[in-house]
């Protein structure tokens, strides 16, 4: 299970991303089957000086909570072994029995339609996060989640960093993410993830597999999306219905032309 949870000492905050929480020994649990995804947030909580976990799927993310009590989850909602929804509904279903508290959970997504909203709020989200995000947007979310009932302002269920289709430029994921070396092994992870999910789409095109060329286009449209709207999003989420519609042999050329455009993106990020 990737992550830590170290005690209070080791893991201060810069003072520039310090927050002031209402009681001590605050807790995230970070569930995300991309590994860019928790590598960021952990990097991110850990300067905000949050103690935190990190967890592949819901089914570990589960284990992980009978053991410990977290005040906030953040999770993906599409991951294999348990997604989000279904963990999500367990916990839900185990405060119920246990009469505990309720935690506060909130999707980390890359789209949220409508039915996407029905669907977080039906299995007991609380709110979501719209990728990407960086370091004040996540302060942000927090300072609005952790804070009293009563004491909140404004819609809290969303924040997001939307825009124009635009490439990032170094200066940019610099100021996402508070500086260079930061930035590199973030950069480093997302571009053999997307390159590896890459190779699998071929081979799952190849094989007219349209379950899995649905699963990897997901998981390449958070790639996509880490580092802000570059318009390859919304064509991940048109092939993923397309390939669930009419399969995959009649979107083959669809299909090809995002390869070779994720790949162009990809070959960009290298040359930050």
């Amino acid at each position: 299970m990737p992550g830590t949870l170290p005690d209070r000492s080791s893991c201060q905050a810069e003072p520039d991303g310090a927050l002031v929480w209402p009681e001590s020994g605050v807790r995230v649990l970070v569930v995300d089957d991309h590994a860019t995804y928790r590598l960021l947030l952990g990097s991110l909580l850990k300067k905000l000086g949050v103690l935190h976990l990190c967890c592949s799927d819901g089914r570990q993310a589960l284990m992980v909570m009978q053991a410990l009590h977290f005040d906030v989850v953040i999770t993906d909602c599409c991951m294999p072994v348990m997604d989000g929804y279904a963990m999500t509904r367990e916990l839900r279903r185990r405060e119920r029995a246990a009469r505990s508290p309720a935690c506060c959970v909130l999707a980390l997504t890359a789209s949220l339609g409508p039915g996407d909203i029905q669907r977080c709020l039906a299995c007991g989200m609380d709110g979501w996060l719209m990728k990407p995000i960086g370091l004040a947007q996540l302060r942000e979310v927090l300072r609005y989640w952790l804070a009293a009932p009563q004491a909140r302002t404004g819609a809290g269920e969303s924040f997001s960093l939307s825009a124009h289709a635009r490439r990032p430029t170094r200066a940019s994921v610099v100021a996402m993410f508070g500086s260079w070396e930061m930035t590199q092994p973030l950069l480093h992870s997302l571009i053999q993830e997307a390159r590896h999910d890459l190779d699998i789409l071929e081979q799952a095109l190849t094989c007219l597999d349209a379950t899995l060329v649905s699963q990897r286009l997901h998981r390449l449209m958070g790639s996509v999306a880490f580092l802000g709207n570059t318009g390859l999003e919304p064509r991940a989420v048109q092939l993923m219905e397309q390939v669930n519609q009419l399969g995959v042999s009649d979107n083959v050329g669809a299909l090809r032309d995002f390869f070779r455009d994720v790949e162009h993106y990809l070959q960009y990020l290298r040359s930050l």
